[in-house]
């Protein structure tokens, strides 16, 4: 039989915390979607938050099924915001199909989140090189070698590709970028800044974009 709450020793209904760090209002907005974003994630820096970069992407698949995981945003402007993966991975075939995704950024520690919404794009490719080469060698071999997504043996699979991958480019200066690796830019119709109060009644705006003259109006929403 499954464990029951006594058994496992978690008091879920009991665990709560108070939000009391802040406050956010109209006025302390910055202009734009992209700038307010660009300064939480400069603050969550400052605040010494580990991979305060780090975001959950979620996609649904042709038949609605969704899925989460975590990435790193690594761009943001006005055009959007763009992390990058395998082309063949599950999130990838999943954003070629419905062209939609959210991304949300958890400060846990500073009570509030972001939450990016709309289309994707996939990044041009001149950005990409771009963007790779400033990772280290290490990760370019690893982004050469991991088939991400599928189903292997066993760990011995994944090190075995990895030494291939290091012997093949072994008396390479630079690593190329893999033809089945790039970015995605999620290219918002909504964006939500969450900030935690007490007693529940969190403040939450939003910038939202009109669906014909895209111009960007900011409303507040109910916690």
């Amino acid at each position: 039989m499954p464990e029951t709450q006594s058994e496992t020793n978690i008091a879920l209904p009991a665990m709560r915390v108070s939000y009391e760090q802040g406050s956010l209002s109209e006025i302390d907005l910055a202009g734009s979607w992209h700038e307010q974003l660009a300064q939480w994630l400069d603050e969550a820096t400052r605040a010494g938050l580990a991979e305060p970069n780090a975001m959950v992407l979620a996609t649904a698949d042709p038949e609605g099924r969704p899925s989460s995981r975590t990435v790193l945003a690594k761009g943001l402007d006005a055009r959007g915001l763009v992390f990058y993966t395998n082309y063949t991975s599950n999130k990838s075939h999943d954003l070629r199909a419905t062209r939609y995704a959210s991304a949300t950024f958890p400060w846990l520690a500073m009570q509030r989140q972001a939450t990016v919404r709309g289309t994707v794009e996939k990044v041009d490719p001149a950005e990409t090189a771009e963007y790779w080469r400033s990772r280290p060698r290490g990760s370019q071999l690893g982004s050469w070698a991991s088939p991400q997504s599928r189903v292997v043996r066993d760990r011995t699979v994944l090190d075995s590709a990895l030494a291939n991958i290091n012997r093949q480019f072994a008396d390479a200066e630079r690593v190329p970028v893999p033809p089945h690796w790039g970015g995605w830019r999620i290219v918002p119709d909504r964006v939500e800044f969450w900030q935690g109060r007490s007693n529940r009644m969190h403040d939450r705006l939003r910038f939202e974009q009109d669906a014909v003259d895209r111009s960007w109006q900011v409303r507040r929403l109910a916690p």
